[in-house]
């Protein structure tokens, strides 16, 4: 197995609503694991249904099993991905007219009764991660793993460059003990060696995440002098150090998905 440093730039907005307040539907500014796995691999390690219909096509499925489309089939492949932390991201704000529906309001023309501007009554609000934010992440597969350049994510399957670097097994070395993990982590993939004794909640879905997360357990961490000579021979934006759990997988911490 390798470890590879990913450094994500994105080339448009990126959108998925992580929280909606009123007219207002943010987007977090951490990528999940699982959303990337999708959007890494799924075209050819994730079977991809040509259709779902009925409660299927409103089910999630990214532990299931017995589903067709699921992320266990990453494990079965000793592929992970770590959450994307980000490098440096800013927000666009686009207004949008909203759905005429009758459980969010009633539309009225311009001009009617009871619109006091010349503006439509129902519209909402997007925060987007935009152009120009970049992100790391890590990725845990085969040497023989091909990681795509382009992939496209988010609700408006926006584009996204992906620039992977593999690290040398002779920079990093494993530990056991009490160790902080700058970099964000999804708690249903952390190993049963692995406790969690304090930590930071990033709350989005499907699953919250953690970070700034202080562990106990087998870790993987750079050798000092070692990292920063390999630092110096590439241009990437790599860490002052790494600290990443080992042994972690797609639903470690969920009995029915690893049963």
């Amino acid at each position: 197995m390798a470890l590879y440093h990913c450094t994500l730039t994105l080339h448009d907005n990126v959108f998925f609503a992580t929280r909606e307040m009123g007219i207002l539907y943010e987007t977090e500014k951490y990528l999940h694991n699982w959303g990337l796995s999708f959007a890494l691999f799924s075209i050819n390690y994730i079977p991809q249904p040509y259709r779902l219909q009925g409660e299927l096509a409103q089910r999630p499925t990214y532990l299931d099993a017995t589903a067709e489309q699921n992320i266990l089939h990453l494990n079965q492949a000793g592929i992970y991905i770590f959450p994307a932390q980000p490098i440096s991201w800013s927000y666009q704000i686009n207004t949008f007219k909203a759905a005429q529906v009758g459980y969010y309001g009633k539309s009225k023309q311009f001009g009617d009764k009871g619109a006091e501007k010349n503006y439509p009554i129902n519209y909402g609000r997007a925060k987007e991660l935009a152009v120009g934010s970049q992100y790391r992440t890590y990725i845990i597969a085969p040497e023989t793993i091909k990681i795509p350049r382009w992939i496209r994510l988010g609700k408006w399957a926006s584009k996204i460059r992906v620039e992977a670097i593999k690290i040398p097994e002779q920079v990093i070395q494993n530990k056991s003990g009490d160790y902080t993990c700058l970099h964000p982590l999804n708690p249903l993939d952390l190993p049963s060696h692995t406790r969690i004794l304090l930590y930071n909640r990033i709350v989005m879905p499907p699953v919250s995440l953690v970070s700034q997360a202080q562990l106990r357990g087998e870790y993987l961490t750079t050798k000092k002098d070692d990292w920063q000579d390999f630092k110096s021979l590439n241009n990437q934006q790599l860490p002052v150090e790494i600290h990443l759990p080992t042994g972690v997988f797609y639903g470690a911490g969920n009995v029915v998905a690893t049963a």
